[in-house]
Parts: C-alpha cells; sequence; structure tokens
C-alpha cells in the first residue's frame, strides 16, 4: 500500500497502538516483529477489541479488508510517522544524552505546557518504535513537541532524526552508558553528536550547557544556531543549588528577571543542569519565568526516578529505573551528602556496559568502601560476583534479596537504591 493512501486511513483513525491488549476503539494497529514474537499474529485480537484496521506483514494472517498487508509493519509505521511529521508545521524540539534526557524532557514539557499545547514522549518510549509513536500521537491542536532520543548504538539517533526532522536539540551530557553497543565512550559521544550533526545540516538550533566542555568541543564544527545555559558568560539563564537534603532547593538567575528561588520534588544536585536545560526552553519561546518557577515546582517524579518514599519504617531514596558509572557515582554522593544518622545503599547492576562491567563495578564498590553508610547491599549478576566481605552483602538477584530482607528488616534508615530497571530493585520496596 503507497504511505499517501495509508495515511488517508490513518487522518480518518488517527490512534496507532502496537499491544492488541489494549486496543483503541477506532485505532489502527501496528503488528511488529520481535526476537522472540510475531506481532501480525495478534491483529485478529486487535481488530476483535475495537480496532478498525490491523497493519501486518504475514500473509497468513489476513482475512478481510480490515488487514493491510505490507512488507514490514515496522518500517511502515516508521515511514508512516515521517509522513505525518512533513505535514506538521510546529516546533519540535529533540532530546537525548547520557543521563537526565527523560527527566528534561518531562520538566521541559511542564514548562511549555504553561503557555502553549504540547505533546512529549510518554514515558521511556523513545526509541526506534516509540518515536514514531509519538510523532503520531502529535494532532492538529499540538503547538509544541517534544520527542526524547535514546540509543544503544551508533546510527540511531541519526535515524531517528530522518524520522522526527527536530528543529532544535539538546545533548543533556556524555557519560558511560551503553558502552556495550557503543563500545567506548568516544563511541558515546560520536553516537550523541549525530543530533548535533543533522541539526547543523539543516539550520537547526541547539540548546547547551556553557559550562560543559565536552559537548562545547562536539559543537566546534556545528553551522547551525546556538543557544547557551548554565554559565555566566553567553548564558540568558544560570542557577546554583541552595540545599539538597534531600529536596532540592536552587535560585536560578534568568537574565533582565532577576532571580527566582524554587522549592523542588526532586532529589539530587545534579537535576540542577536538568532544570536549567528546560528552562533555557522554555525561556526560548517566550515562558513567562513566573510560569517556569510553578511548573518546576510542580513538578512530581515518578517512574522510580529520584523519588523520595516514607514508608512505616525507613525513608527510601528511590532511583532505580537507569544506571551507568556516572549517574550511580551522582546518585552516591548526594546521598553521602545528606543529613541522617542511620544510611543504608542497596545498589542493583549497571546493565549494557560490556567488556567494562567488570572494572565499572569493582570501581564502585571500592568507592562504596569509602563511604560511611550502615548497610551495603549489591544486587544483580556482576555485583554478585564480588567476594563477599563483612562489609558488604550480595545477592545475585532482587528476590534473592527479598528473601534476606524478609529475615533481616531494616527499620530507621534512610535507604538508596539505584541500580537498572533490569534489575527490578523497586520490589523490595514493600519489605523496607
Amino acid at each position: 500500500m503507497e504511505i499517501e493512501v495509508l495515511y488517508k486511513i490513518y487522518k480518518s483513525h488517527p490512534r496507532v497502538i502496537t499491544d492488541s491488549r489494549v486496543p483503541t476503539v477506532g485505532s489502527i494497529f501496528f503488528g511488529l516483529r520481535g526476537d522472540r514474537f510475531n506481532g501480525s499474529l495478534y491483529a485478529h485480537d486487535a481488530l476483535r477489541g475495537g480496532s478498525a484496521y490491523a497493519v501486518v506483514d504475514d500473509p497468513s494472517v489476513v482475512r478481510d479488508e480490515r488487514y493491510i498487508l505490507v512488507e514490514n509493519s515496522l518500517e511502515t509505521l516508521q515511514e508512516l510517522a515521517a509522513f505525518h511529521r512533513s505535514h506538521l508545521s510546529i516546533p519540535l524540539i529533540a532530546i537525548t544524552g547520557s543521563n537526565g534526557k527523560t527527566t528534561t524532557k518531562e520538566l521541559a514539557a511542564k514548562i511549555l505546557s504553561t503557555q502553549f499545547i504540547t505533546k512529549a514522549t510518554s514515558g521511556n518510549l523513545n526509541n526506534h518504535i516509540g518515536v514514531p509513536l509519538t510523532l503520531l500521537d502529535i494532532d492538529a491542536s499540538t503547538e509544541m513537541g517534544i520527542i526524547e532520543m535514546g540509543a544503544n548504538h551508533a546510527g540511531e539517533i541519526a535515524m531517528l532524526c530522518k524520522i522526527a526532522r527536530p528543529d532544535y536539540g539538546l545533548i543533556t551530557n556524555i557519560g558511560m552508558a551503553h558502552l556495550e553497543g557503543f563500545g567506548s565512550l568516544k563511541g558515546v559521544k560520536e553516537a550523541k553528536k549525530e543530533l548535533y550533526d543533522y541539526l547543523g545540516k539543516n539550520g537547526g538550533l541547539v540548546f547547551i550547557n556553557e559550562l560543559d566542555a565536552t559537548l562545547r568541543e562536539m559543537l566546534k564544527d556545528f553551522d547551525g544556531g546556538i543557544i547557551w545555559y548554565g554559565g555566566t558568560g553567553e548564558s540568558a539563564i544560570s542557577g546554583e543549588v541552595l540545599e539538597a537534603d534531600p529536596m532540592l532547593r536552587i535560585r536560578l538567575e534568568v537574565e533582565d528577571s532577576g532571580k527566582l528561588e524554587i522549592d523542588t520534588s526532586l532529589i539530587g544536585d545534579y537535576n540542577l543542569e536538568n532544570i536549567l536545560a528546560a528552562a533555557s526552553i522554555g525561556l526560548h519561546f517566550g515562558i513567562n519565568p513566573g510560569n517556569i518557577k510553578q511548573a518546576v515546582q510542580n513538578y512530581q517524579p515518578e517512574n522510580n526516578r529520584s523519588q523520595r518514599m516514607k514508608t512505616d519504617h525507613n525513608v527510601l531514596i528511590l532511583d532505580a529505573y537507569n544506571a551507568n558509572p556516572t549517574s550511580m557515582r551522582a546518585a552516591i554522593d548526594n546521598f553521602r551528602s545528606m543529613d541522617h544518622p542511620d544510611k543504608s545503599v542497596i545498589l542493583g547492576d549497571m546493565l549494557e556496559l560490556g567488556d567494562a562491567a567488570p572494572d565499572a563495578h569493582r570501581e564502585i564498590i571500592d568507592y562504596l568502601l569509602s563511604c560511611e553508610f550502615r548497610e551495603l547491599i549489591l544486587v544483580g549478576p556482576v555485583f554478585s560476583k564480588a567476594e563477599v566481605t563483612e562489609k558488604y552483602r550480595v545477592f545475585l538477584s532482587a528476590g534473592d534479596c527479598a528473601g534476606w530482607l524478609k529475615e533481616h528488616p531494616l527499620a530507621d534508615r534512610m535507604i538508596l537504591l539505584k541500580g537498572s530497571r533490569g534489575i527490578g530493585l523497586e520490589e523490595l520496596v514493600p519489605l523496607l
């Protein structure tokens, strides 16, 4: 089917889904393939649940005219999203980086939403499937679009840019994340730079932290426009941490508008950079500084990202959605600075580090041993290979750790839980 024909169908049924278990009446279901599943096999369930059409790439499932047979369902989804993007005239901002991109995206969306109808990536749907779905969720009423772009191998950001065609871009930072796919820190840098390369070739603008030497160096051949933040030279906004024990309290200084003191619900002084990035986006698009302050103050982190939770027995700092050596060290440093007489740490493996994993985890253990925490608990296949000492305990899985916690409950502690989401540290929360 020609993309123009499919686009007419989409315009009449502008809700696109890929999960047959939650079909929306009148939607278009795309049956995508994975390593272990064939999404086309669930087309019948989606149609029975209310979908108007099902796009499939398996001829054996086609039963009637509601099935749209294509060569590759994923490529068709991406092509449809790119075609839809070509019909949108709104500003579109792409955000990527090793750490903080989801928080920055959510903060920017909150800020822009104070004055514009804004659509942003939902949750962490930032890959080759999530980006097209986000684009196809943007309708004629939308005034601003924010696309989060994740990557775990070279060429992925370039491919996502080809689909989304962003006008603006922001790289939060460069750190040791997804080394399994990138190979090295240099590989991370080259992959993230694909956003700058696209914007430079297409007359786009970038938001950049003036104090980040790595990002500045990556822009040395950039041909587009630059919007600085975070410094005292060319930046329109800078800031400082007033308190971070545990909630972050900051002061922003806005050019021509004075100072803003903001009490946030975020944990970690490293979130100042995320706030500055989001505020810089807001200022560029004319958001009133007062609205920026209100949006940041009202923002509540969720999805196991920098959440403070008070249970019947302990105070938890839950940051178990993602982890890499850079973010792990920052979380430990921030937790170390908090004022509490009994602090314990539960860390999960940092995934997707490839050959660098053993050394990276060993360095974290060595650093932990220099900190004065009550308990050190390590969870995951890599951490569990560490030699057990009286200074820390290791468990192969969150389930094994849960079994120990049932027999040895912790109480009256402040506890940091930090790890990659694949380790599942959040299942320990009911036991703490």
